[in-house]
């Protein structure tokens, strides 16, 4: 007997030590690696672009007030509102399921043998009424989470409620930079307008002066006919980019959750640039990037979800209790009832299952694997983003003071051109429309330029992380 007692608590140690492991939380693998994942971009101090709110680093009163409709009104916002909640309540049920589930269940029969004639002869024995039985049962059921099954699954739930938030957290930041980007879309648009429109007008007059100087006999039909071509070239692109400015507006409006309407927005020159321009130290991405949390978030959900198929080689405890209140006792019917209550208690040992408690692990253990290298490698796509993101902004800088020094050269090239012609025939008025041209098309550049800046702002904001709060 002693040595029964003693194989039965050695085999307990053993299970409970097999077991200690399903117990564990979630730890960052050392081996996932932040280093270099920048390449030549510089690093900043521990503050980063990333880590000021959306307030910070968009001023433009006009564009806060179509974040924050946007905020409140997108689709995918409110959807990913909802999706949180119905999270919150799995985890809800998650934790509940530690406590013993309670069913009540009444019941009540009422039989007899009646006559439809009403014979006199027989109502002996058809019997003298109906009868009346009831119970009032009452069950429980609780489930001992010896080997971490329960706790597993609600790891698992609370690691699913963490994941939504994150999937919010990027809906968020997608907002602020989309409904961004396309603000200062239509800011370039307004001044690529402005300069087409000018153009146009001074186009309009020169068309006036060439017609005059042919008249004169100072010009011909073929300067009339290719300042035409140019005067009406210029008036298809205004018209094409009054086009654009409406269907920029329709698209932002529908991205904040609005028909289409006119947008309301400042200049491009009235961008201001953030305070902070850095990327931070990389370590500050994981913590921060939507996609990057969500990939280490299916890791931690691929390590519970092991934790439960590691803990379906243990026993399962089950305590199930009863107890009824009925009248109904064996064959007989006795009024008042009596009480019949029942208490069982259940251990279940996995045996032989045909392999599938062992596959099930098998498959938990290769899916954390697949997790990991999804995590490692998000991580070195959102370093991509953020490196390409800092050399766009470089390169619009670099360009910044050649295009502007282009449109001052060109600027003194028409006007150069327009005093040659005037006092002189050593040019022709060819040469002028063919100087402002060449100026018109390095104003556009210019405008075109500066939202590459901005954009690449935008962009590294959002590579970073930022715009969720």
């Amino acid at each position: 007997m002693k040595r029964i007692s003693f194989l039965i608590i050695n085999f307990s140690f053993l299970i409970l030590f097999a077991g200690c492991g399903v117990f564990k939380n979630y730890e960052r693998p050392d081996d996932i690696s932040v280093e270099g994942i920048y390449g030549t971009a510089a690093i900043g101090d521990s503050l980063g672009l990333g880590d000021l709110s959306w307030r910070e680093v968009f001023t433009d009163p006009q564009l806060q007030a179509i974040i924050e409709r946007g905020l409140a009104q997108n689709a995918n916002m409110r959807q990913a509102d909802l999706r949180i909640q119905e999270a919150q309540n799995n985890l809800r049920a998650a934790k509940l399921a530690f406590f013993p589930s309670i069913s009540l269940t009444p019941q009540g029969t009422i039989s007899g043998v009646w006559d439809p004639y009403n014979r006199s002869e027989y109502k002996g024995v058809m019997g003298g009424g109906a009868t009346k039985t009831y119970a009032v049962p009452i069950a429980a059921n609780w489930q001992i989470d010896c080997f971490g099954q329960l706790r597993n699954a609600k790891k698992g739930s609370e690691v699913a409620v963490e994941n939504m938030k994150t999937v919010r957290q990027a809906v968020q930041t997608a907002v602020v930079a989309n409904i961004a980007n396309l603000y200062y879309t239509l800011c370039m648009l307004d001044e690529q307008l402005r300069i087409a429109e000018e153009t146009r007008d001074n186009w309009q007059k020169n068309l006036d002066v060439t017609k005059l100087l042919m008249d004169a006999g100072q010009s011909n039909k073929a300067a009339v006919a290719s300042t035409e071509a140019n005067y009406w070239s210029i008036c298809t692109s205004v018209i094409e980019l009054e086009d654009n400015i409406e269907l920029i507006e329709g698209t932002l409006a529908n991205l904040i959750g609005e028909t289409p309407h006119h947008i309301g927005r400042a200049t491009l020159e009235s961008f201001q640039l953030p305070s902070v321009c850095t990327t931070g130290v990389p370590i500050s991405i994981l913590s921060r990037r939507p996609d990057v949390k969500q990939a280490e978030l299916a890791l931690a959900s691929a390590f519970y979800g092991k934790n439960q198929a590691k803990a379906s080689f243990f026993p399962s405890l089950n305590i199930s209790a009863s107890g009824q209140y009925t009248n109904s006792l064996g064959n007989l019917v006795v009024n008042p009832g009596g009480i019949i209550a029942a208490l069982v208690g259940s251990l279940t040992q996995p045996i032989f299952a045909q392999g599938k408690i062992r596959a099930a692990y098998k498959n938990a253990v290769a899916e954390q694997e697949v997790a990991k290298i999804g995590f490692q490698q998000k991580v070195l796509d959102a370093g991509l983003e953020v490196s390409t993101a800092m050399a766009d902004i470089s390169v619009a800088r670099a360009k910044q003071d050649l295009i502007a020094n282009q449109v001052r050269s060109l600027t003194e090239a028409v006007e150069a051109t327009e005093a040659l012609m005037k006092n002189s025939n050593q040019v022709t008025y060819l040469n002028v429309l063919t100087a402002q041209s060449s100026l018109l098309n390095a104003q556009l550049s210019e405008v075109s330029n500066q939202y590459a800046i901005i954009s690449g702002i935008i962009d590294l904001y959002q590579a970073l992380g930022g715009g969720a709060k």
